[in-house]
């Protein structure tokens, strides 16, 4: 458990200049919509230890240069519930968001719904996720910070369905709060760390380092772009393969430049985008996230060299989903070879996972840049490359697959796998005469 902040001191921590919204007025009966005996004396009680008069405070504030509208939940006033007033607050937030183009900043403490409102409390729930909707409709970008704890409909709405969520060190986090959660249930699962392993939350960050980690973040994805992300250039070898062997050999070369090296070289700063919010990560096969380049955004996504599993397939769609609605253009780097095709990525659904991105990459508005920097082995490269807009380093290839594969399957004695690359046309030369990949610009 960390030290939990109130409302005002957390807004303190990521803005100087915080100016609260006016709320709308609800008028109720004694001790609530239930008439639940105690409501109103348990509401006053909160009040006065908190200074607050709803679980909920909100407004405007710049964050590390970037305007935001900020929800910030008190836990200390009826641990963080929410109930028709509450929603009341986070409908006219979202609405402010709207009206004046700006992003939105949940900061998550909350148990979960109020009791003592019953149904029509927990109904807030639609509510908030409609909110939400309109506001992810609009090309608005949501991003939330999980406080202690972050729990029940208010993390599986204002939490988990922001675009990029943030989590402090060790913060309670899950859909069931620590009352209600089976007796022997493993208590180290239900924290941000957890959930960042989970692929349900994108990055831990101390308290000391969120102001300028979510400002980076506000900055990124608020900077819309037409233009396509110009090509990287190459940082392996320049001269052309003089066979498919030996453009097999160099994109398998243990000295060849990796995705991070591009993604370096490319970038003068990038935040990471982890997990594809289904309870995957593939930390060791998809890099994905949003950078800074000559002062413009794009987002990024690149495999590593491994064979990709269906997490970072999912991973990456995401990525291209949510740069599409935000008028982001896409780079990805295509280096793998092959998808995972173990019992496990089976079970784990590889092929929708595959499917689901070549839809993706085939239908978004928004301009993706493609190059080939290593292995392109097969489709599951191939789910990645941008249709008429990819491009290859000299140290790359791109096959149907993989030439020991082909020769194995055309029954040859292994001594033909040379030969075979050769027939499979592979090379960066071989493919920009096919049309499969374009002349450098």
């Amino acid at each position: 458990m960390t030290d939990r902040l109130s409302a005002r001191e957390v807004l303190a921590l990521v803005t100087d200049d915080f100016a609260e919204l006016t709320y709308p007025e609800r008028e109720s009966g004694p001790d609530g919509p239930l008439g639940w005996h105690g409501y109103d004396a348990a509401r006053a009680r909160a009040a006065e230890r908190t200074g607050e008069t709803e679980s909920v405070v909100c407004g405007t504030g710049t964050v590390d240069g970037a305007r935001a509208v900020l929800i910030a939940f008190e836990f200390g006033f009826l641990g963080g519930s929410l109930g028709q007033r509450t929603g009341d607050r986070l409908e006219a937030a979202y609405e402010h968001a709207r009206a004046h183009r700006l992003p939105v900043v949940p900061l998550v403490a909350t148990g979960g719904s109020r009791m003592q409102e019953g149904m029509l409390a927990l109904a807030q729930l639609q509510r908030v996720a409609r909110q939400s909707a309109l506001t992810r409709r609009s090309g608005l970008p949501q991003i939330a910070v999980l406080r202690d704890p972050a729990t029940g409909g208010g993390w599986a709405t204002l939490g988990a369905g922001a675009d990029v969520v943030l989590a402090l060190p060790g913060a309670q986090v899950g859909f069931a709060g620590s009352r209600v959660r089976p007796a022997d249930a493993d208590p180290a699962a239900y924290t941000a760390e957890a959930q960042v392993a989970a692929g349900s939350v994108d990055a831990v960050v101390p308290a000391g380092e969120l102001r300028g980690t979510l400002g980076r973040w506000l900055r990124l994805l608020t900077a819309p772009s037409s233009d396509p992300a110009p090509v990287p250039d190459p940082l392996g070898e320049t001269g052309p393969p003089a066979t498919g062997w030996d453009a097999v050999r160099r994109a398998r070369s243990p000295e060849r430049p990796r995705a991070r090296a591009y993604l370096d070289a490319y970038f003068t700063h990038r935040v990471a985008l982890c997990g594809d919010r289904s309870g995957g990560t593939d930390p060791d096969g998809m890099l994905c996230g949003f950078g800074e380049h000559e002062g413009r955004t794009v987002a990024y996504a690149a495999q590593t060299g491994a064979a990709t599993r269906p997490a970072g397939y999912r991973t990456a769609a995401r990525l291209v989903r949510l740069a599409d609605r935000l008028g982001i253009p896409v780079l990805t780097l295509v280096d793998t070879p092959g998808a995972a095709n173990d019992a496990e990525a089976e079970r784990q659904g590889v092929g929708a996972a595959i499917a689901d991105l070549f839809g993706e990459v085939a239908s978004v508005r928004t301009p993706v840049t493609t190059l080939v920097i290593g292995e392109g082995g097969s489709g599951g490269a191939l789910a990645l490359a941008a249709p008429g807009r990819t491009w290859a380093t000299p140290d790359s290839y791109f096959s149907v697959i993989a030439p020991e594969l082909a020769t194995a399957i055309l029954k040859r004695p292994p001594k033909e796998t040379e030969a075979t690359a050769a027939q499979l046309r592979l090379r960066p030369q071989d493919l920009t005469e096919l049309g499969v990949v374009r002349d450098r610009p």
